[in-house]
Protein backbone atom coordinates (compact mmCIF):
# COMPACT_ATOMS: atom_id res chain seq x y z
CA UNK A 1 0.00 0.00 0.00
CA UNK A 2 1.55 3.44 -1.18
CA UNK A 3 1.33 6.58 1.27
CA UNK A 4 -1.10 9.06 -0.04
CA UNK A 5 0.50 11.89 -1.34
CA UNK A 6 -0.50 15.81 -2.45
CA UNK A 7 0.86 14.48 -6.19
CA UNK A 8 2.43 17.86 -7.06
CA UNK A 9 4.88 20.74 -6.48
CA UNK A 10 3.08 23.82 -4.81
CA UNK A 11 4.04 27.13 -5.58
CA UNK A 12 2.87 29.58 -2.25
CA UNK A 13 2.74 33.22 -2.33
CA UNK A 14 2.86 34.79 0.95
CA UNK A 15 -0.20 36.81 1.92
CA UNK A 16 -0.26 39.85 4.17
CA UNK A 17 -1.76 37.54 6.99
CA UNK A 18 0.88 35.19 7.18
CA UNK A 19 3.72 37.53 6.88
CA UNK A 20 5.92 37.19 9.88
CA UNK A 21 5.41 33.56 10.75
CA UNK A 22 8.25 31.15 11.16
CA UNK A 23 8.40 28.85 7.97
CA UNK A 24 7.90 25.88 9.63
CA UNK A 25 4.60 26.94 11.89
CA UNK A 26 3.40 28.47 7.68
CA UNK A 27 3.99 24.91 6.61
CA UNK A 28 2.33 23.41 9.48
CA UNK A 29 -0.74 25.16 9.02
CA UNK A 30 -1.00 24.89 5.21
CA UNK A 31 -0.11 21.10 5.11
CA UNK A 32 -2.45 20.05 7.69
CA UNK A 33 -1.95 15.65 8.26
CA UNK A 34 1.37 15.90 7.49
CA UNK A 35 3.81 14.83 10.25
CA UNK A 36 5.81 18.04 11.97
CA UNK A 37 9.20 15.71 11.46
CA UNK A 38 8.65 15.37 7.72
CA UNK A 39 8.07 18.89 7.73
CA UNK A 40 11.32 19.60 9.57
CA UNK A 41 12.94 16.61 7.33
CA UNK A 42 12.15 18.47 3.53
CA UNK A 43 13.11 21.78 4.85
CA UNK A 44 16.33 20.84 5.74
CA UNK A 45 16.60 18.75 2.60
CA UNK A 46 16.26 21.97 0.89
CA UNK A 47 13.00 21.03 -0.83
CA UNK A 48 11.45 23.93 0.60
CA UNK A 49 12.43 26.89 -1.10
CA UNK A 50 11.43 30.68 -0.30
CA UNK A 51 11.83 32.59 -3.69
CA UNK A 52 13.84 29.52 -4.94
CA UNK A 53 16.36 29.77 -2.30
CA UNK A 54 17.14 27.45 0.51
CA UNK A 55 15.51 28.20 4.41
CA UNK A 56 15.90 26.97 7.51
CA UNK A 57 12.85 26.21 9.74
CA UNK A 58 13.11 29.73 11.72
CA UNK A 59 13.22 31.97 8.39
CA UNK A 60 10.52 34.73 8.66
CA UNK A 61 8.23 34.75 5.43
CA UNK A 62 7.81 37.89 4.16
CA UNK A 63 4.68 39.31 2.26
CA UNK A 64 4.77 38.27 -1.51
CA UNK A 65 7.14 35.28 -0.78
CA UNK A 66 7.14 32.21 -2.99
CA UNK A 67 7.12 28.97 -1.18
CA UNK A 68 8.11 25.80 -3.09
CA UNK A 69 6.47 23.16 -1.31
CA UNK A 70 7.38 19.16 -3.11
CA UNK A 71 5.11 17.02 -3.04
CA UNK A 72 4.26 15.07 0.62
CA UNK A 73 2.08 12.55 2.04
CA UNK A 74 -0.72 13.37 3.95
CA UNK A 75 -3.25 11.30 6.29
CA UNK A 76 -6.13 8.56 4.63
CA UNK A 77 -8.09 11.34 6.49
CA UNK A 78 -6.85 14.48 4.37
CA UNK A 79 -6.45 12.46 1.16
CA UNK A 80 -10.40 11.81 0.82
CA UNK A 81 -10.74 15.19 1.32
CA UNK A 82 -8.17 16.38 -1.60
CA UNK A 83 -10.11 13.79 -3.24
CA UNK A 84 -13.47 15.13 -3.43
CA UNK A 85 -13.61 18.42 -5.83
CA UNK A 86 -14.59 21.79 -4.14
CA UNK A 87 -18.40 22.48 -5.43
CA UNK A 88 -18.66 25.19 -7.72
CA UNK A 89 -20.39 28.25 -6.32
CA UNK A 90 -20.37 31.88 -7.39
CA UNK A 91 -20.61 34.58 -4.73
CA UNK A 92 -22.37 38.03 -5.07
CA UNK A 93 -20.42 40.20 -7.27
CA UNK A 94 -19.76 44.32 -5.79
CA UNK A 95 -17.39 44.98 -9.25
CA UNK A 96 -15.82 42.55 -11.98
CA UNK A 97 -14.05 43.71 -15.07
CA UNK A 98 -11.48 42.00 -17.51
CA UNK A 99 -8.50 42.18 -14.28
CA UNK A 100 -10.09 41.88 -11.12
CA UNK A 101 -13.32 41.19 -8.95
CA UNK A 102 -14.88 41.95 -6.06
CA UNK A 103 -16.96 39.91 -4.06
CA UNK A 104 -19.24 39.41 -0.95
CA UNK A 105 -17.68 36.88 1.23
CA UNK A 106 -20.14 34.99 3.60
CA UNK A 107 -19.16 34.35 6.98
CA UNK A 108 -18.18 31.03 7.50
CA UNK A 109 -16.72 30.27 4.36
CA UNK A 110 -12.84 30.34 4.09
CA UNK A 111 -10.80 31.98 1.71
CA UNK A 112 -9.07 28.76 0.88
CA UNK A 113 -8.48 25.40 1.27
CA UNK A 114 -5.81 24.20 4.35
CA UNK A 115 -6.51 23.91 8.34
CA UNK A 116 -8.47 20.95 7.86
CA UNK A 117 -10.99 23.09 5.56
CA UNK A 118 -10.98 21.13 1.92
CA UNK A 119 -11.65 24.30 0.04
CA UNK A 120 -12.47 27.63 0.17
CA UNK A 121 -13.94 30.79 -1.63
CA UNK A 122 -10.89 30.52 -4.92
CA UNK A 123 -11.55 26.63 -5.30
CA UNK A 124 -15.65 27.40 -5.33
CA UNK A 125 -15.12 29.70 -7.96
CA UNK A 126 -12.69 28.25 -10.20
CA UNK A 127 -14.76 25.33 -10.16
CA UNK A 128 -17.57 27.28 -11.25
CA UNK A 129 -15.96 28.97 -13.89
CA UNK A 130 -13.68 25.82 -15.46
CA UNK A 131 -12.80 28.59 -18.68
CA UNK A 132 -11.24 30.87 -16.30
CA UNK A 133 -7.29 31.01 -17.40
CA UNK A 134 -6.23 32.76 -13.85
CA UNK A 135 -7.79 33.33 -10.57
CA UNK A 136 -5.86 34.17 -7.18
CA UNK A 137 -6.70 35.85 -4.23
CA UNK A 138 -5.50 39.04 -3.50
CA UNK A 139 -5.78 39.13 0.01
CA UNK A 140 -7.72 37.24 2.79
CA UNK A 141 -10.30 37.63 5.09
CA UNK A 142 -11.19 35.53 8.63
CA UNK A 143 -13.29 32.89 7.94
CA UNK A 144 -15.69 34.19 10.59
CA UNK A 145 -15.63 37.65 8.50
CA UNK A 146 -17.98 38.93 5.94
CA UNK A 147 -17.06 41.63 3.09
CA UNK A 148 -14.93 42.44 0.41
CA UNK A 149 -12.83 40.58 -0.82
CA UNK A 150 -10.75 40.65 -4.37
CA UNK A 151 -9.82 38.12 -6.73
CA UNK A 152 -7.10 38.81 -9.92
CA UNK A 153 -8.06 37.36 -12.77
CA UNK A 154 -4.92 38.28 -14.53
CA UNK A 155 -1.29 38.03 -13.05
CA UNK A 156 -0.49 41.73 -13.77
CA UNK A 157 -3.36 42.64 -11.66
CA UNK A 158 -2.77 40.19 -8.69
CA UNK A 159 1.16 41.92 -8.40
CA UNK A 160 -0.54 45.14 -8.85
CA UNK A 161 -2.99 45.07 -6.40
CA UNK A 162 -0.55 42.70 -3.74
CA UNK A 163 2.25 46.18 -4.27
CA UNK A 164 -0.96 48.58 -2.68
CA UNK A 165 -1.31 45.91 0.14
CA UNK A 166 2.39 46.13 0.72
CA UNK A 167 2.76 49.74 0.64
CA UNK A 168 -0.16 50.81 2.29
CA UNK A 169 -1.91 52.04 -0.32
CA UNK A 170 -5.07 51.03 0.07
CA UNK A 171 -8.16 51.59 2.58
CA UNK A 172 -9.76 48.84 4.38
CA UNK A 173 -12.33 50.06 6.53
CA UNK A 174 -14.82 47.19 8.59
CA UNK A 175 -17.69 47.69 10.66
CA UNK A 176 -17.71 45.64 14.47
CA UNK A 177 -20.35 46.00 17.01
CA UNK A 178 -18.49 45.91 20.68
CA UNK A 179 -19.23 45.14 23.62
CA UNK A 180 -20.18 47.86 26.32
CA UNK A 181 -20.06 52.19 25.60
CA UNK A 182 -16.76 52.41 23.17
CA UNK A 183 -15.36 55.90 24.61
CA UNK A 184 -15.02 58.25 21.74
CA UNK A 185 -11.92 59.35 21.89
CA UNK A 186 -10.16 56.20 21.80
CA UNK A 187 -9.57 57.05 18.43
CA UNK A 188 -5.71 55.20 17.56
CA UNK A 189 -4.66 51.59 18.46
CA UNK A 190 -0.88 51.16 18.14
CA UNK A 191 0.29 48.09 19.83
CA UNK A 192 2.26 45.13 18.54
CA UNK A 193 1.13 41.95 17.72
CA UNK A 194 2.72 38.67 18.26
CA UNK A 195 1.21 35.56 16.51
CA UNK A 196 2.09 31.78 17.61
CA UNK A 197 0.59 28.45 18.11
CA UNK A 198 -1.28 27.94 21.60
CA UNK A 199 -1.00 24.15 23.07
CA UNK A 200 -4.15 22.80 20.64
CA UNK A 201 -2.00 24.24 17.83
CA UNK A 202 -4.45 26.79 17.47
CA UNK A 203 -3.47 30.10 15.68
CA UNK A 204 -3.52 32.66 18.74
CA UNK A 205 -2.51 36.21 18.49
CA UNK A 206 -1.66 38.83 21.75
CA UNK A 207 -0.52 42.24 22.23
CA UNK A 208 3.02 42.76 23.88
CA UNK A 209 4.98 45.27 24.65
CA UNK A 210 6.56 47.88 22.02
CA UNK A 211 10.02 46.91 22.78
CA UNK A 212 9.03 43.36 21.79
CA UNK A 213 11.56 41.54 19.20
CA UNK A 214 9.24 39.47 18.01
CA UNK A 215 6.46 42.24 17.93
CA UNK A 216 5.13 43.40 14.57
CA UNK A 217 4.02 47.01 14.22
CA UNK A 218 -0.03 47.12 14.03
CA UNK A 219 -2.36 50.33 13.70
CA UNK A 220 -5.93 50.60 13.88
CA UNK A 221 -7.96 53.76 13.55
CA UNK A 222 -11.73 53.36 15.45
CA UNK A 223 -14.37 55.84 14.67
CA UNK A 224 -17.80 55.18 16.98
CA UNK A 225 -20.49 55.10 14.56
CA UNK A 226 -23.23 54.57 17.44
CA UNK A 227 -23.98 53.58 20.40
CA UNK A 228 -26.79 50.70 20.76
CA UNK A 229 -28.74 49.40 23.77
CA UNK A 230 -30.63 46.60 24.38
CA UNK A 231 -33.31 46.80 27.05
CA UNK A 232 -31.95 43.54 28.70
CA UNK A 233 -28.59 43.11 27.44
CA UNK A 234 -27.17 46.48 27.25
CA UNK A 235 -24.71 48.91 25.54
CA UNK A 236 -23.08 47.98 22.40
CA UNK A 237 -20.87 50.48 20.36
CA UNK A 238 -20.87 50.04 16.03
CA UNK A 239 -17.54 51.05 15.43
CA UNK A 240 -16.23 51.98 11.74
CA UNK A 241 -12.59 50.64 12.05
CA UNK A 242 -9.97 51.16 9.69
CA UNK A 243 -6.78 48.96 9.41
CA UNK A 244 -3.33 50.50 8.50
CA UNK A 245 -1.63 47.23 8.44
CA UNK A 246 -2.86 43.19 8.16
CA UNK A 247 -1.50 41.73 10.59
CA UNK A 248 -3.57 38.42 11.16
CA UNK A 249 -6.53 39.08 14.05
CA UNK A 250 -5.65 42.54 14.52
CA UNK A 251 -8.86 44.01 14.87
CA UNK A 252 -10.27 41.49 16.99
CA UNK A 253 -7.24 41.75 19.46
CA UNK A 254 -6.77 45.61 19.09
CA UNK A 255 -10.19 45.64 20.62
CA UNK A 256 -10.19 43.06 22.98
CA UNK A 257 -6.94 45.24 24.24
CA UNK A 258 -9.03 48.00 24.50
CA UNK A 259 -11.22 45.73 27.23
CA UNK A 260 -14.02 46.44 24.27
CA UNK A 261 -14.45 42.52 22.68
CA UNK A 262 -16.47 42.06 18.75
CA UNK A 263 -19.85 40.51 19.79
CA UNK A 264 -19.96 37.09 18.98
CA UNK A 265 -16.30 36.35 18.74
CA UNK A 266 -15.38 32.69 19.96
CA UNK A 267 -11.71 32.71 20.14
CA UNK A 268 -11.02 36.46 21.69
CA UNK A 269 -14.87 37.73 22.86
CA UNK A 270 -17.00 37.10 26.13
CA UNK A 271 -18.08 34.10 25.91
CA UNK A 272 -20.85 34.04 28.50
CA UNK A 273 -21.86 37.25 26.53
CA UNK A 274 -22.15 35.18 23.51
CA UNK A 275 -24.62 33.02 24.81
CA UNK A 276 -26.83 35.66 25.52
CA UNK A 277 -26.35 37.10 21.85
CA UNK A 278 -26.88 34.19 20.12
CA UNK A 279 -30.08 33.80 22.14
CA UNK A 280 -31.15 37.56 20.97
CA UNK A 281 -30.17 36.48 17.48
CA UNK A 282 -26.55 36.86 16.99
CA UNK A 283 -25.12 33.59 15.47
CA UNK A 284 -21.91 34.52 14.41
CA UNK A 285 -19.05 37.79 15.01
CA UNK A 286 -20.00 40.67 13.89
CA UNK A 287 -17.20 41.85 12.12
CA UNK A 288 -17.74 42.96 8.36
CA UNK A 289 -15.17 44.45 5.47
CA UNK A 290 -17.41 47.33 4.56
CA UNK A 291 -15.26 49.52 2.52
CA UNK A 292 -12.38 48.88 0.45
CA UNK A 293 -10.51 51.95 -1.44
CA UNK A 294 -8.00 51.17 -4.14
CA UNK A 295 -6.69 51.94 -7.56
CA UNK A 296 -7.81 50.17 -10.63
CA UNK A 297 -4.68 47.96 -11.32
CA UNK A 298 -4.78 48.85 -15.09
CA UNK A 299 -6.39 52.54 -15.56
CA UNK A 300 -4.95 53.41 -11.96
CA UNK A 301 -8.36 54.79 -11.33
CA UNK A 302 -9.05 55.23 -7.62
CA UNK A 303 -12.24 53.19 -6.47
CA UNK A 304 -14.13 52.42 -3.57
CA UNK A 305 -15.95 49.34 -3.06
CA UNK A 306 -19.10 49.03 -0.45
CA UNK A 307 -20.58 45.51 0.99
CA UNK A 308 -23.22 46.71 2.65
CA UNK A 309 -24.06 44.61 6.32
CA UNK A 310 -25.26 41.42 5.48
CA UNK A 311 -28.99 41.11 6.82
CA UNK A 312 -28.38 38.83 9.88
CA UNK A 313 -26.09 41.59 11.06
CA UNK A 314 -28.71 44.85 10.02
CA UNK A 315 -31.40 42.82 11.03
CA UNK A 316 -29.78 42.11 14.40
CA UNK A 317 -29.26 46.20 14.80
CA UNK A 318 -32.53 46.67 13.69
CA UNK A 319 -34.14 44.70 16.20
Amino acid sequence: MTTPQIPSVQNLTIDEGSEGQRLDNYLFKILKGVPKTHVHRIIRSGEVRINKGRADSSSKVKFGDIIRVPPVRVSDSIQEKLDKPAPGKEFPILFEDDYFMAIDKPSGTAVHGGSGVSFGVIEQLRRARPDAKFLELVHRLDRETSGVLLIAKRRSALTNLQAQFKERETGKTYLALVLGNYPANKKVIDAPLYKYLDGNEERRVRVVAKDDPNGMKSVTLVKVREVISHRTFGDTTLLEVTIKTGRTHQIRVHLQSALHVIAGDDKYGDFDKNKQLAKLGLKRMFLHAWRLQVAHPSTGEAMTIFAELPQELAGFIAQ
